[in-house]
């Protein structure tokens, strides 16, 4: 009779409670793009008039630059912790890093709306930087977790459905929070709305606790804890030397595509009521989250599409490609904003279940949370910038007025750029990829195989060649012993 761990329900357990991991942090990471006007509105208006028609917004009182420094703070403790995240989740497995970085997220959450209680106070902005400072780094580190989970239990079997169905769970907290933050705030304030969205973080530290027990348990049916416990303490930080050209443009290609996703999203509230007229905060909202409605509704189905026809590293160029009219019709026509944004979140929802699933396919399991550790740091740091440039083009005063057109145009240019050598990285990504058997363009049953049989043969390699090693010290134990191969 067939063990629980093996049937195809557990593993659709594991992957639901994977999902909710970052539900709430994903929700609470996006709310000052609902709230923008609130956070860079003034700290006092006459008469307490508070109207979103109105000329005057009650609010934090940041500059635009101050405002993007929430984000990039973010982006930049994302690009240095998560490779520390990485090598230890290999080093430690995965049930320390689902407790330790989801704790964090609670942590820092609750510290960024301690911090809304200062307004007006030098203490506000130091507080809301350090409480973005620990939730991007437990919220970045906990989805290198959930990637490896993801990768254990789907390897081979419905990969990329696997990742766009946590990819799909994370945007619903997106998506919710584009629907029904500013509602909140406007019936409870920006304080309960802050603390609002650390209570859902703490949400995703129970289902922590849950998938962790699930894990465990399953590898324990599975006879594998211990063989994954011995490969995580062989795990080197030299084996990053082993990483190959087409894991790097890969990772070149996710960190240059996504430059122009976040950034945008983070501004575009603000951009829509800026550059078209009639549109309300909430409305602006509504529009600027459509990129995330998109992707919930299309993760899993392209999920499944991508894992019966392959072609991922296809899809990477055409992503790129399709992409490049959004910006240009932002910055330079008047097309309907719903459009673009729309438009956007297509693009998008197949870029991620194409490039993020493809990182299992080209590196060994021992260390898929360090490169994905790597590859969220690579993307991390461009965030990172991308944030500070997008803050210093749009200005340093506050922004109750309107920031003027040729502003946002320039933002719009540069995203452009970005997208630009998104399409040159993944066509050399593909010539790459060709040459080394187009692992990339398979189907994941095939390509996960051929990985799988790569890595026994490897294994096998690796035992032969540790045995001879052992017969050379019996010979002569006089000699020292010869370095131990790196695992690649």
């Amino acid at each position: 009779m067939a063990k629980p761990a093996e049937r195809a329900y557990y593993r659709f357990v594991v992957l639901f409670f994977n999902c909710m991991l970052t539900f709430g942090s994903y929700f609470c990471f996006d709310i000052p793009s609902v709230l923008q006007e609130q956070f860079q509105g003034n700290l006092t208006c006459p008469n307490s008039t508070v109207s979103n028609g109105s000329a005057c917004v009650e609010g934090l009182g940041m500059t635009p630059q101050e405002y993007n420094l929430l984000y990039a703070i973010y982006a930049w403790t994302n690009a240095v912790v998560v490779i520390i995240a990485g090598f230890l989740i290999d080093k430690l497995g995965n049930r320390f890093g689902v407790f330790l970085f989801s704790f964090l997220t609670v942590l820092g959450s609750a510290i960024f709306a301690l911090g809304s209680h200062f307004k007006g106070t030098e203490y506000l902005l130091p507080l809301m930087l350090t409480g973005r400072l620990l939730f991007g780094s437990g919220n970045g580190s906990l989805t290198i977790v959930q990637n490896r989970i993801t990768a254990f239990w789907f390897r081979g079997k419905e990969l990329a459905l696997a990742f766009g169905l946590t990819l799909a769970f994370s945007r619903l907290g997106s998506v919710l929070n584009f629907f029904f933050t500013q509602r909140f705030e406007a019936q409870y304030g920006m304080q309960w709305t802050l603390w609002g969205g650390a209570l859902l973080c703490v949400m995703g530290f129970l289902s922590a606790v849950t998938v962790s027990s699930l894990d465990k348990v399953g590898m324990k049916q599975l006879g594998l804890d211990g063989v994954i416990q011995e490969e995580s303490r062989q795990v080197r930080v030299q084996d990053v030397k082993l990483l190959s050209l087409r894991y790097w443009l890969l990772v070149l290609t996710i960190m240059f595509f996504y430059n122009g996703i976040f950034p945008f999203i983070a501004d575009a509230s603000k951009f829509i009521q800026d550059k078209y007229s009639g549109y309300s905060q909430k409305e602006s909202a509504y529009i600027a989250g459509a990129v995330y409605d998109s992707s919930l509704v299309l993760s899993a189905s392209i999920g499944i599409l991508i894992d019966y026809v392959g072609m991922r590293g296809i899809f990477a160029v055409m992503c790129a490609v399709l992409t490049l009219p959004v910006f240009g019709l932002l910055a330079f026509t008047f097309v309907p904003p719903l459009v673009c944004t729309i438009w956007l979140g297509v693009t998008y929802s197949f870029a991620a279940a194409s490039m993020w699933p493809s990182i299992p396919l080209v590196v060994p399991q021992a260390t898929l949370g360090t490169a994905m550790g790597l590859a969220t740091s690579v993307q991390m740091i461009g965030i990172g910038m991308s944030n500070l440039i997008v803050g210093q083009i749009l200005g340093t005063k506050s922004s109750d007025a309107k920031i003027p057109l040729w502003r946002w145009q320039r933002m719009m240019l540069f995203m452009l750029a970005n997208t630009i050598s998104c399409i040159i990285t993944s066509i050399l990504l593909n010539i790459v990829d060709h040459r080394q058997g187009g692992t990339l363009n398979k189907t994941t049953k095939r390509s996960g195989a051929e990985t799988r049989g790569g890595a026994d043969r490897e294994a096998l390699v690796q035992e032969e060649r540790d045995g001879q090693g052992e017969e050379e010290e019996e010979e002569d134990e006089g000699l020292t012993s010869s370095p131990s191969i790196n695992r690649t």
